[in-house]
């Protein structure tokens, strides 16, 4: 049985979402709305980032400022709009949500500037796809708390430059290298967001638990959280899809055992890859001997989009170790063999001769 979510996304397109991935789906957002956390000692891991942002929320309180503008990125379902909700809470401050697909023309950014009060929280999600235009807006309003507005047109045009309250930006993307360098530099701290390790997920397992009223034993949590690919978002997505299981299959109690059936029908196998996964790394291996091959190639092969290979397959494959991006292509390593049980025949690469 394969597992699909579908939902919408920013562009105003249904999509699939695979059970495993991080990016957040409809059913998402009420599960996410109860389990995320409330305040920075609540928040899971990220230890390094939390440490930074609890000094600069407490320099920025004594001396009665808004925060600087923050930058997050990293792969999705990692915290980062939980973060921004949290730093809105612990400066005692409201928050704004937008994403950069949502802002379309100047005048939407110029709106929802002129609404905010001081010291507020203005969040704005996948902020590497605001138009040049918006972006051209959005500088003099991050620097010097200004909106510039042209009245008029022609000659007899007028510039006209208003007030805006000290606000803090936080700004989150999945793409850092896409955000413009003058956009990046007007952000006064820039954090990224690593994959958690399995304690820290473990952690957050036991906590969704008591909040969702789950009965769980450790091992249970432990061989849902192997699986899980260090992403909190799909954690707690597998948790709910383990419980239902339970609840039906075995009295309500999630078990090592009951985990593991649970997930099997699932396809997610025990270090939390899918079928897709596996395809991707048998077309590598099986069609064309392990690689390297090109990106594009790949795409056409499994049926899919290079940007969804790319952004969405990769990341996981490569922090693994399955896969080497190299100058000519894709190369599955020995790692990746070995895992799906298949013999490594790759011949190596010649050794460099002196003669």
């Amino acid at each position: 049985m394969r597992a699909f979510s579908l939902n919408k996304d920013l562009g105003g397109e249904f999509k699939i979402d695979r059970i495993i991935s991080a990016r957040p789906g409809a059913e998402d957002k009420p599960l996410d709305a109860s389990l995320r956390p409330r305040c920075l000692s609540e928040f899971v891991g990220q230890a390094k980032i939390k440490e930074n942002m609890a000094i600069a929320m407490a320099a920025a309180k004594g001396r009665a400022e808004a925060l600087d503008h923050i930058l997050l990125y990293g792969p999705p379902g990692l915290g980062k709009t939980t973060l921004a909700y949290i730093i809105a809470a612990e400066m005692g401050v409201s928050i704004r949500i937008t994403s950069g697909p949502a802002i379309e023309r100047p005048g939407d950014l110029a709106a929802i500037l002129t609404n905010l009060h001081s010291q507020d929280v203005l969040f704005i999600d996948e902020i590497h796809r605001l138009s040049r235009v918006v972006e051209e807006v959005l500088y003099p309003a991050m620097e010097d708390f200004a909106l510039d507005i042209v009245i008029g047109k022609g000659p007899g045009a007028k510039s006209l430059r208003l007030k805006l309250p000290a606000f803090t930006l936080i700004g989150a993307t999945t793409r850092f290298a896409m955000l413009s360098p003058p956009l990046r530099d007007r952000f006064g701290a820039v954090y990224r967001l690593d994959f958690y390790e399995q304690a820290a997920i473990e952690t957050i397992l036991k906590r969704s638990t008591g909040i969702l009223g789950v009965k769980a034993e450790a091992e249970g949590l432990k061989e849902i959280a192997c699986r899980a690919r260090g992403t909190p978002r799909v954690a707690n997505r597998l948790l709910k899809r383990v419980r239902d299981y339970a609840q039906v299959k075995a009295e309500g109690m999630v078990t090592q055992v009951v985990a593991a059936r649970a997930l099997a029908k699932l396809e997610v196998d025990a270090i939390g890859l899918d079928d897709i996964d596996h395809k991707v790394l048998r077309t590598i291996i099986d069609k064309f001997n392990g690689g390297p091959v090109g990106l594009d190639t790949i795409a056409a092969s499994i049926s899919e989009e290079a940007d969804t290979i790319m952004d969405v397959y990769e990341p996981y494959l490569l922090q693994l170790g399955f896969l080497e991006r190299t100058p000519r292509g894709r190369l599955a390593t020995p790692l990746a063999y070995q895992h799906l049980g298949l013999p490594c025949n790759r011949p190596k690469p010649p050794q460099p001769s002196l003669w």
